[in-house]
Formats: structure tokens, sequence, C-alpha cells
């Protein structure tokens, strides 16, 4: 008999023993009850082809939220068999099959491949939060495999294959949860879950020390615990024995010893620490002997502020630094025999900062190579399962479910300027005359925060001793052929008048307040955060943006602070419950899903208040389906260092994989060490290295973003006083517009084609094993592969030119054999990109501005060697036109056999567009080594207006 059942009626049922699996057909899908296991019914769903939802519930399920990151809805279109002990619902790219007898679901591939399979599942387990019932969840899948894993957003410890790795999601500045993996197999796995969730290991990693388990249990002469030595200058002001090292949150600060406190002045206004600055110098050492009884690899996270040295046995392990008011995890791994004591030493300049050290045991080998999510708060296990060919169809299939990728505007692509922050209107607006008047292509420039007087945060007001006329300032960027985006946060001093009008409708959380926090601003203020889990609260908190700031004519928005952070140093269990109660329930069940529902509403109202404007939103964390909402997602305020620019790429990468293709960070690093800040001249030679290695990789990345602390970063003031640091950058900055015709059109093909920009070599090169790994390297849109620097002085790199293509060095055109390894001349203004044979790249005449000659001659540069494409999208740039298929694509192919490059017939139009083109060809050939060359080619140009056109070689 065919019929539905809700989870609630399915609830209802639940009091009946079942002694036989059950299986009831759905229109969508089937529910069965299976013979045994924890899962009283399991439940699969087809959403496309190739698309699955897969539901375990508990014998007390009652009926689920609905998904804030699924928007699709399921189909019909499925075939039905029930054959032994499975069912099975079969499309023509994949299949789900059921066993009755336990629940056990497994997908398989269009030839029948199994592609995933879950492990058998453990109980639910029970969880009361806030007086709701609960479930932590867990679910393993294909125990034992050697395949690559990708994605989970955004995660700043150079991990790019997680096959191996553990992986907490969970909102932060520098860390972006999205729970969407896609593996190498060809399928991806969406995680329907808001909570803090770990890949990887299930369990939380514990504290190293004398209460951890066997395996993690430190020592000191024979007794348990830590040595820690207290100094203030050279002087040990404390020695004393203590279980763990955990000054992890403000909350901990407390346990400091009263005679190892430094005295302290006021902090700063980039500060969180409440305690202040130490004006003397903090140093911390700890020393224990580590007593392994359990054989491999045990996984360290270390989470610290300021600087932190590592030693085990001697040999540094781990040498960071981090601004205190932002501390973060830092990964290593110690590879350790039982019964083979290991002596730990940790060097710390704590300077009023946060420390602790965590470590998990080794896990058997098989659960450490597989892919395993755990929850925290769930009703049910749900998760989706999508089918593709290769990552760009299981990409594509993500995106079915969670929204296309919006089309961002064309400027968007340029150059953007900014600064934390510019005080004035006069500072703002001379940085963008002084670009002009240098002809340094520019596209954009930022209004950061506190444009407002310090106690009215969340006014959206200006300053008007500061900003007199703040119209007149967003006249004069348009004026000057730019765009400006500014600072918007949902965070409110409740004195405001509209924190008062949020307030009164219930739209503030209350929490924060009752808790009496203040932030970091002058003497610190009452401040919390509006809950945006309504959409009336929505609507209001635009409205309050549009009457103050969308009416004066502001291009774009950039949204901090979203995870949300009211103040980074509070514990985990504090920001769960300062961030509830929500409509959708407590702050631990709703965890990662802020980001999301906060983009959601400003992208729908700005949709609606901007009808012929495509929206541009800069958000600094996200969730799944974010790419939805007109977002761009950046880094956070990472650390002027070496290792943190060398983290970006494989953080880049992996966002990217998760279905996000806009992605940026500040170049040169937000947070700068104090002897950078103070202009130190020991330091400057590496100060401008490190930036100037930086700009080089933010070049080459989806959007390209100057921004940072104090020095300023502007070009003409990194590079005052070295011409050929200047002329470096700004020829980055004119190569990145002349191939701008190249880089809309990869950006126009996340929308049309559900592309990625930034993309990880196993992507393109699958097939070749060693690509899998690389966390180094990356490849932008089709045609080329990025290797940056960040080694300091570095003037040669390894890297790696992936089998099954050939390759070109850009810089000189010298051609490479693909499936080796080179040692890359890198000289200090230069960095290595390689263009893959048989790519095809258009580029465009030297402009000032994306919207200067729209018209313009077009190069188009064919890398021979193999045949190839290219699609060459345009359209107006700006509007939601391409939404009515006013938009062009000219297919561009290259046939190496009989060397010809076809310019094919122009699809489609839209208002404005050129209608002839001058157009001309530079073909690049194995046996002729050529730098690029951007001037029109008179020796092979056509006039072209829209019909086929063929140029031989």
């Amino acid at each position: 008999m065919l019929r539905t059942l809700t989870l609630t009626a399915m609830a209802l049922c639940l009091a009946t023993p079942t002694l036989a699996a059950e299986v009831e057909r759905l229109p969508h899908g089937v529910m069965v009850t299976p013979d045994s296991g924890p899962a009283r019914q399991v439940r699969v769903l087809v959403y496309g082809d190739g698309q699955f939802r897969i539901t375990a519930m508990p014998a007390d399920a009652t009926e689920l939220p609905e998904s804030l990151m699924v928007i699709a809805k399921p189909v019909e279109a499925f075939t039905f068999a029930e054959t032994g002990d499975a069912v099975t619902l079969r499309t023509a790219a994949g299949t789900a099959e059921v066993r009755l007898s336990d629940g056990h679901v497994r997908v398989l591939d269009a030839a029948g491949k199994e592609l995933l399979s879950e492990s058998p599942r453990t109980p639910f387990q029970p969880v009361t939060i806030e007086g709701e019932q609960f479930l932590a969840i867990s679910q393993q899948f294909n125990r034992g495999t050697d395949e690559g894993f990708y994605g989970l957003g955004q995660h700043q410890n150079g991990q790019m294959n997680y096959n191996g790795e553990d992986v907490e999601l969970a909102q932060h500045n520098m860390d972006i949860a999205i729970p969407f993996v896609v593996s190498t197999k060809g399928y991806g796995l969406l995680w329907d879950n808001e909570s803090i969730t770990r890949f990887g290991d299930p369990r939380p990693p514990q504290l190293v020390g004398a209460d951890a388990a066997d395996a993690l249990k430190v020592t000191t002469n024979g007794q348990p615990g830590w040595t820690a030595e207290y100094y203030l200058g050279d002087a040990l002001a404390v020695r004393q024995v203590e279980p763990t090292i955990n000054y992890q949150f403000l909350r901990d600060q407390a346990r400091w010893p009263e005679a190892a406190k430094a005295a302290t002045v006021a902090s700063g206004e980039s500060g969180q620490n409440t305690q202040g600055i130490a004006t003397q110098e903090q140093r911390v050492v700890w020393t224990g002997t580590l007593q392994p009884e359990a054989d491999g690899v045990h996984k360290m996270r270390l989470y610290s502020s300021s600087y932190v040295r590592v030693f085990a046995d001697g040999k540094e392990v781990l040498n960071r630094w981090r601004q205190n008011w932002n501390p973060w995890f830092h990964n290593f791994e110690l590879p350790l025999t039982a019964g083979k004591p290991v002596e730990l030493r940790i060097e710390w300049e704590p300077n009023q900062g946060y420390i602790a050290l965590f470590g998990s045991d080794p896990l058997a080998d098989a659960d450490r190579h597989s892919l395993w999510l755990t929850s925290e708060a769930a009703k049910a296990i749900d998760y989706y399962v999508v089918t593709g060919e290769d990552m760009d169809g299981v990409v594509a299939g993500y995106r079915d479910l969670t929204g296309k990728a919006s089309l961002m505007p064309k400027w968007a692509y340029g150059f953007w300027q900014s600064r934390q922050r510019y005080e004035t209107q006069d500072q703002l607006l001379g940085v963008l005359r002084e670009y002009r008047e240098r002809r340094i292509p520019i596209d954009n420039i930022v209004l950061d925060w506190r444009y407002w007087t310090d106690p009215t945060w969340g006014s959206h007001e200006f300053d008007a001793s500061r900003f007199p006329e703040p119209e007149r300032m967003v006249d004069e960027v348009h004026a000057l052929d730019g765009r400006i985006m500014i600072s918007v946060w949902p965070k409110f001093y409740p004195t405001t008048e509209n924190g008062k009008e949020l307030d009164a409708q219930g739209f503030l959380y209350r929490r924060p307040l009752a808790a009496g926090q203040k932030d970091w601003v002058g003497p610190g203020y009452a401040n919390t955060f509006y809950n945006p889990y309504t959409k009336p609260a929505r609507d209001l908190y635009f409205r309050q943006i549009k009457d103050a700031l969308v009416d004066k004519g502001f291009d774009a928005w950039w949204m901090d602070a979203v995870e949300p952070d009211w103040h980074s140093n509070l514990s985990v269990e504090e920001r769960k419950y300062q961030m509830g109660p929500t409509a959708r329930g407590p702050g631990a069940f709703v965890f990662n899903s802020y980001p999301l529902i906060h983009a959601e509403g400003m992208a729908d109202n700005l949709r609606l208040a901007q009808p012929d404007r495509r929206p541009f939103i800069l958000t600094r964390s996200g969730f799944g389906g974010i790419q939805r909402t007109s977002s761009a997602l950046w880094s956070g305020d990472v650390a002027a260092r070496w290792d943190d620019l060398r983290d970006q790429i494989s953080a880049g990468v992996n966002v990217s994989l998760s279905g996000v293709p806009n992605w940026t960070h500040d170049i040169g690093g937000f947070s700068v060490e104090d002897r950078y800040t103070n202009a130190d001249p020991a330091h400057l030679e590496e100060w401008r290295d490190l930036n100037l290695r930086w700009f080089q990789f933010g070049a080459w990345t989806p959007l390209f973003r100057s921004h940072g602390e104090t020095p300023y970063r502007e070009v003409y003031e990194l590079g005052k006083d070295d011409p050929a640091m200047y002329g470096a950058m700004v020829g980055l900055i004119e190569q990145r517009y002349r191939l701008m015709p190249y880089i809309y059109s990869v950006s126009a093909d996340t929308y049309w084609n559900d592309g990625t920009i930034m993309r990880g070599l196993v992507m393109d090169f699958a097939a070749d094993r060693q690509a899998w790994n690389v966390d180094d390297q990356y490849m932008y849109g089709p045609a080329f592969l990025v290797a940056p620097v960040t080694e300091r002085g570095a003037t040669s790199r390894q890297v790696y030119l992936p089998a099954g293509a050939d390759w070109y060095d850009w810089r000189t055109g010298a051609f490479l054999r693909g499936g080796q390894a080179i040692t890359a001349d890198a000289p200090r203004e230069s960095v290595p990109v390689y263009v893959r044979a048989g790519s095809i790249i258009p580029s465009g005449p030297a402009v000032q501005h994306t919207n200067e000659q729209p018209d313009g001659p077009i190069v188009l540069h064919v890398f021979t060697g193999a045949d190839g494409s290219f699609t060459w999208h345009d359209d107006d740039g700006t509007s939601h036109g391409y939404l009515q298929d006013q938009h062009a694509q000219v297919p561009l192919s290259w046939n190496e056999a009989s060397g010809t490059l076809t310019i094919g017939a122009r699809q489609g139009s839209y208002p404005g567009m050129p209608g002839k083109r001058a157009v001309s060809v530079r073909f690049h050939g194995p046996d002729r080594a050529m730098a690029p060359d951007f001037s029109e080619n008179g020796e092979r140009s056509v006039t072209y207006d829209g019909t086929a056109v063929t140029v031989r070689r």
C-alpha cells in the first residue's frame, strides 16, 4: 500500500514492537523499519539524479526541523525494487540501498560500484539542553578507505586531504564550518546538522596531563603533572606542579599564580583581553614526561596566543604567534611508541594571553582512515549524498541541494584597497585619489568599522566630526569610477535607538547583557547581537541599515563577526548558552548556522530594495548554502606570519571545494607583531618580503583585497623606498586587469556551470595520486597552476606539475612535461605560475577599472600541445539581467591536429553589448618560449561580430 507517513505520526507508532522488517513506500522514497539496530526507522528520499537524503531515527523521534542548508525538494523520478534483504532506489546516476535486517545504507554509482557504506550504527545518546531533549549522534562510513576527502569549510592548519585528519566544525573568527565532504570516489556528503561537529575522531580531545587517559599522561620526576615555571623578566617568580596546561578562556585566568602576575596597562582597541597589556615581560615554561601507553600517532592541538614554542625530546615541533584577542588551535603530531617516554617542553610568552594543550589517543588504522562525523545535538542522523562523474559534478550536486552560487558583480574581481581603518572621509578619499593619480588600477575601497562614535555601536550613524558628508563621500568614490564597501555588524549597544527598537520586539540576545560583558572599545561597553532566527528580526535589522546606509548609495556590505563573535575568549559553553534561546532551539543546537541565516536575510532584502543591482556581501563566516546569498567569505583576522600565509592556501582550496567559489583573505595578514607595527628597521626587509609574497598570492585568488592593521597596506605605502617591490605589486594589479576577461568568465562559470575558481589539484588531476596531497599549490580556473612562495628568503621552490597535462611557465613560456617535480625559480618579485597545455586565455586592454573599455580589444592566448576549449562569458556586470538570460557566451576551441582556433558563434546577448570586438590571437608552442604579451597581434586578428570564425596557427 502506498502512503506517506510524517515523523510525528511515526512517533505515535513506536510503542508497538516490530517483529520483522517493514517497508513503507513513499512518493519520494522509502521508509524501512529494520529488524534490529539502534535506528527504529530509516528513511531514504530521492532529491535528484544520484542525490539521496538518508535519515536514521530513534524510537522517540519527532518531526525534524526544516533544513536551513537544503532548499531543494525531493522528486519522484526513481525506480524502486525490493530483493532479498534490501530495498533499492535507483536513478540513472546512482542507487541507494537499505538493508532490511539492520537499516544499513550504502550508495552506489551508475555502474553499481559502491561509493559510500555506513559502518554499524552506534546507539543514539540522549542529551538534555536547556530542558529540551536532543541526541548526540555519530556515524562512520567507508572504514579503512584510501579515498581523498576535501571540503568541510575553511580550516587553517595546512590540511588539504582530510583522510586521516581530525577537524572540528565550530564557527570561529578564522574557522568556517560547512559540513560538506567531497570524495575522490565521486560523491559528496552533506551532514545536515547545525551543532558543533567533529570530522574524524569522534572523541573530543582532552587536556594533556595528570588527569588524562593513560596514553596522554604526563609526569614530572615520576609524579603526575607538569613542572610550571613562571618568570617576570629574568626572575623566576613561581615554580609549581600543575595537572594540565589550561589557560584557554577568560574564566581560566583566575588560576594564574598571584606572584607571577605582571603589571598591566589598559588594552588598546584591537584587543579583547580585559586584563590589559603586560608592562613586565612574562614567560612560562612547562616541562613534563609524556608516558605513552599506546603505539601510533597522537594528534595534538595547542590552543594559544602570543609567542609559543613546543619541543619533543629537544626537537622543535611547533613555533607560532597569534594576537592575544584571537587565540586558536595549532595542530601537530607526535608519533609515539608505548613505553618510550618523550620529554615535552612548552615555552610561552603570554603577555596576558591564552593557552591550553590537548591531545587524542591513536585510533585504529581503519578508523583513522574513514569518513566519520559526530555532532553534539540533533533530532536524528540526517545527511545527503550526491554523486558525480568528477568533483565538479559533485559540487554541482551540492548546489542543486543548497542553491546556485550567486553571480557577483564584475567590479568585485578587480583590486580592493582596505585598511583597519580609514579614520575620516578625507583619508579614505585621499587614498582613492592617490591610486587614480598614480594610475594604479582599483575598483573598490573599503570603510571598516568604527565610523560611528564609540558609545553608539549599532546606530549605523557616522561620526559627524570625521565623516561630515557621507553621501558626498560615496558620490566622489563613484565619480572616481570606484565602488565603496562599508562594514556592518550584527552587534548592538543596547543604549542605541536601533538596539532599543530590536530589544523591544525580542530581537536581541539578552544573555550577553545579563552576563555583564563589556567589549574592548574605550572603557568597554555592554553589548550584544541581534537574533536573526525569525524573519521579522531579519527584516527589522535590514530596515535600520537601509535607512542609514543603503539609501546613501553604498555598493557592498562587509558583514563582520558573524559567528557570532561578541567576545573571542569566552568558553565554548558560554558561547553556546549566550546564543540562545532562538525560535529554532537553544544555542548549542543552532551553533553553526548564524552566518547563513544572517546573510540570507541581508541578501533577500537587498534584492528587494535594489532590484536592478546585484548584491555583494563579504562575510567572515559561512555555512552550507552560503553561496546562494551573494556572499563571499574571507579567512578572518589572520596573523601576519609566514606560516599563516601558507595556511591560507589549503584553507582557500577547501572552502572552494565546499561549494563556495568566492573567497578572499587579508593580504599581508591582519594582525601584526610589534616588531612590524613599530617599524623596527631590523625587521623592515622581512615585513616587505612577507607582504610582497602575500600580494603575489592574493593576485591569484578569487578576490584580490589588501587589508590589515598598521603598517598601512596601500601599495605606495608598502613599496615606499623599494622601487622593485612597488613595481612588482603594480605589475600584478595591471596583470589582473589584463586577465579580467578570463577571470570574469571563470567567475561567471560558477553560476552557469557550477564551476569553481580556486581549485585543488585533485579536482583536475584525480588520476594522479601525488596531486591529492599537494597543499601549497592550486589551479586558478582551468588554465593556471599557482605555486605561491611562503618561506622567508626563498628564491626558488619545489613545484609539482601533475601528470595528465603538459605545462608552460607563464612568466617565460618555457614548455615542461607533466608528472614531475621541478625546482622553480622564484626571485623576490616573481611567483611561479604555469599554464596547462590546451588552455585558451582571453585577455583585455590596459584599464584603470573593470568598467573601462567594455568594447576594448581582446587577445586570445592559445597554449598548444593539446586540444582545448574555453567559454568566454560576458554581461553587463552589475544587474540581475543574467537571471533573464541577458548574457553572452562565446565558445572557444583549439584543435591540435588541424592547428586551428575556432571562435564560435556568440550565444545570447545583453543590453549594451558591443556588437563587434577586435580579437587577435597569440599562439604559444613547445618550440617557442614566449612571455605573456597582452598587446594586439596584428598578424592574427579579426573583427568578431558574433559569427563563427577560424584562425589558423
